[in-house]
């Protein structure tokens, strides 16, 4: 049986056939996020998952970090991305790729929405909250001090 399908773009970025979902399940240290799964949830059997994400003016992700990789690339607006120990400025088109175990967090600074595709496994480890070393090397580095946002230990 053929799945092949096409998610016609639509005003307001949104595609046909696709629904906005809830950023993650629990409430945490982010705000300002929907989630829109282009490829990976309707029984495709691919190996990755491509996900639309879209961050409302001064809304951000959650810090965390997990073994899977990421590829963001920048569609919608600008953002920022902090990486490990560095901030990184987003723009439309820019790629940026996040590596296992980096701690990283999605931040819209900016007056218009920030929107980005997410490339990551189908198959992926859920996030984990942050160590105590790993804070104190954002905390160390003068690209990211004070710009990540919400660290609650144990989140």
């Amino acid at each position: 049986m053929d799945k092949s399908r096409l998610h016609k773009f639509k005003p307001g970025f949104s595609w046909s056939e696709v629904e906005k979902e809830r950023y993650k399940e629990s409430d945490s240290c982010w705000c300002g996020i929907d989630r829109n799964t282009l490829i990976g949830n309707r029984d495709e059997g691919v190996k990755f998952h491509l996900r639309y994400f879209e961050i409302a003016p001064g809304g951000n992700s959650s810090l965390e970090k997990h073994t899977h990789e990421h590829v963001v690339i920048c569609v919608r607006g600008r953002g920022r991305a902090v990486v490990d120990d560095r901030l990184h400025d987003l723009e439309n088109l820019d790629v940026l790729y996040v590596s296992p175990d980096t701690p990283h967090q999605l931040i819209n600074p900016y007056s218009e929405p920030f929107g980005f595709m997410c490339i990551v496994d189908a198959e992926r480890d859920r996030p984990r909250p942050l160590e105590a070393e790993d804070v104190a090397r954002l905390d160390a580095s003068e690209a990211t001090k004070g710009k990540y946002i919400g660290y609650i230990e144990g989140d």
